[in-house]
């Protein structure tokens, strides 16, 4: 939990972002663009005694012939507390790094190395290094507590952009730094950061054919894994909801498969009602409330909604095909899913209450996996086609598709909270297991996330509390 937050920066500057929607259409150029600001921050940082100034200059992200320049970045260890203030800058730096936007500059480049976080930085020997933007910090212990006390600089205006002091427990480190970079990220591009959330996933463990498989959660980086089941029974496609910390997800402990709601604090996990037949594909409303899922019936399979209050039931589609894998769009209006209705297995949409699909699937291949960007602005999918399996996005009316990447199986996207990564799941082929995967809308920046076993099914968490 984190006790306090002090903003430095006032409302109208924020608004100023440059950032624009077109970054999910195509490939992202960073370039630095000046803004006359002379207002001065009437709030004072957390700093004691230090006078700020809004900064001048911001990044603009761009469609630009498929280059990406990663921005210049210098993130000298926070002082304080040496060893935390270390480990906290070393979170920072990955998070950054792994969106594919910035550069983290090597320490041992730095002219200034003990760098007073309570002082204006001498901003010629940041420019020396080619750092365009500058983090200092300190870590302060209090009893069982820590605060950190920060500021992101613009080196090429030389002003600050931002301070804050965020407080928190001694074990909520790692989420302090995530925290601390999701404030930075969305300071210098203008998008909420994702880096303060966590990735609900099957761990699975033992040979291919003998294979165990637990629910199991971990920071989005892949720190702090645990397990949520015990493997005692199949588990699959884990969903968050949008408004709580609880999940729903399919098991087979029952011998018929059902979907199932774990709340992650309290681990209790009931069914989410007794059908007589298979439940799969579940997910949730954006607002929480119900859950969208297949029911088998027939040697068919359609979507129905359940409302989780009174467990009623709605039946979206009745048609005489395997209609499964819907996911809401954000405003709750319209529902995407997979189909095989006319012929082969592809996309469709419908209104969330149901009634007539149109398809929007047209390349070549099977369509799958359908999940609708926290934006609104794009559907991702997994595709078949000639061997591969591809992980691609296109618009809600199927037009601008776009392949992100593929190989032997790649499979399951799911959406980080600002809509600019995805992170999937990956076989390689041989006697291997899967793993995570991330994404970017431009394709090029692919990450493997490292897990203590093999990984599949994630999915993304909303931004924590």
């Amino acid at each position: 939990m984190f006790f306090a937050t002090t903003v430095s920066i006032p409302a109208e500057l924020a608004r100023r972002s440059p950032l624009s929607e077109r970054v999910a259409a195509g490939l992202v150029v960073l370039r630095r663009r000046a803004l006359g600001v002379a207002t001065a921050v009437a709030a004072g940082l957390a700093l004691a005694g230090v006078a700020v100034t809004p900064a001048a200059a911001l990044i603009e992200i761009d469609i630009n012939q498929g280059v990406v320049e990663p921005m210049p970045i210098a993130l000298p260890d926070f002082g304080g507390d040496p060893a935390m203030g270390r480990q906290i800058v070393e979170v920072i730096a990955n998070d950054l790094r792994s969106s594919g936007l910035f550069s983290p500059l090597d320490q041992a480049a730095f002219i200034d190395r003990a760098v007073d976080a309570s002082s204006t930085p001498n901003f010629a020997n940041w420019r020396a290094i080619n750092a365009q933007a500058l983090v200092t910090g300190t870590i302060t212990p209090e009893g069982g507590n820590l605060r950190a006390d920060f500021r992101l600089w613009d080196v090429f205006a030389g002003e600050q952009m931002i301070g804050q002091s965020l407080t928190t427990s001694a074990e909520n480190w790692r989420r302090l730094a995530h925290k601390i970079a999701d404030v930075v990220y969305e300071r210098l591009t203008g998008e909420k950061g994702y880096f303060d959330t966590r990735i609900v996933f099957v761990s699975e463990s033992g040979t291919k054919d003998k294979r165990i498989k637990r629910l199991a959660i971990m920071d989005q980086d892949g720190a702090n894994m645990r397990a949520l089941t015990n493997g005692d029974s199949l588990v699959l496609t884990p969903r968050f909801s949008p408004s709580s910390q609880r999940i729903t997800y399919m098991s087979y402990g029952g011998g018929t498969p059902q979907v199932y709601l774990l709340d992650i604090g309290t681990g209790q996990r009931v069914k989410l009602g007794d059908f007589p037949n298979m439940s799969f594909s579940p997910r949730f409303s954006p607002d929480g409330s119900k859950v969208v899922m297949s029911l088998q019936e027939d040697g068919n399979a359609n979507i129905f909604a359940m409302d989780i209050a009174t467990k009623q039931m709605s039946r979206l589609t009745n048609s005489a095909s395997i209609d499964t894998g819907p996911s809401y769009s954000p405003d709750g209006s319209q529902i995407v899913f997979e189909s095989d209705r006319g012929g082969t297995q592809q996309l469709y949409v419908m209104s969330a209450g149901g009634g007539g699909a149109t398809r929007i699937s047209f390349g070549p291949g099977r369509y799958s996996t359908p999940v609708w960007s926290p934006r609104g602005d794009l559907i991702a999918f997994t595709r078949q086609s000639q061997g591969k399996f591809s992980i691609g996005v296109m618009k809600p009316d199927g037009t601008g598709e776009r392949i992100l990447t593929e190989g032997f199986h790649n499979e399951g996207p799911t959406w980080a909270p600002n809509g600019r990564v995805l992170m999937f799941f990956r076989e390689s082929g041989g006697g291997g297991g899967p793993s995570l995967f991330t994404v970017d809308l431009t394709g090029r920046n692919e990450r493997r996330i490292e897990t203590s076993g093999f990984a599949s099914d994630p999915a993304w968490s909303p931004p924590l509390p």
